[in-house]
């Protein structure tokens, strides 16, 4: 395997790389068919890395990585094919084996501060909600 030269910092490194491409190839469609790929799968995810650690606009993706929409195009069919969860759990059982412990976790822990949840507030939120339609309204009236 080549030597890859690092352009950002947010891209993989080999060793990183190794760990994850098995998971990555082969992954056209559950036949083994499909057109041969334009990008290399590891720019793809470089790219994907790119986006992640600098929060930028796909459209802004630097012209050296793969074109925004072939991104897009990847992390959704990965995303649908559960290829993401494999990576996840891959490299969490691999962690895990490094640091002497079971594969599996055997407990979770959810902080419920961080949950989203769709139950409304307290009388308090309701009033704001009033208050807010009432301005709103004055605000439309007087147009």
């Amino acid at each position: 395997m080549k030597q890859e030269q690092k352009r950002y910092s947010s891209d993989l490194s080999d060793q990183e790389w190794l760990e994850i491409r098995d998971n990555l190839e082969g992954k056209r469609d559950r036949y083994g068919r499909g057109r041969p790929r334009k990008y290399e799968l590891r720019e793809i995810v470089n790219a994907v890395m790119y986006l992640q650690k600098t929060g930028c606009q796909w459209r802004m993706l630097p012209k050296d990585l793969p074109p925004w929409g072939a991104v897009y195009n990847y992390i959704r069919a990965w995303k649908a094919s559960g290829v993401w969860t494999e990576i996840h759990d891959a490299l969490r059982d691999k962690v895990r084996e490094q640091a002497g412990k079971e594969k599996s976790p055997s407990l979770g822990i959810m902080d419920t501060q961080s949950v989203k949840t769709t139950q409304k507030g307290g009388a308090e939120d309701m009033m704001q909600a009033k208050k807010s339609r009432a301005a709103s309204e004055l605000s439309s009236s007087i147009r």
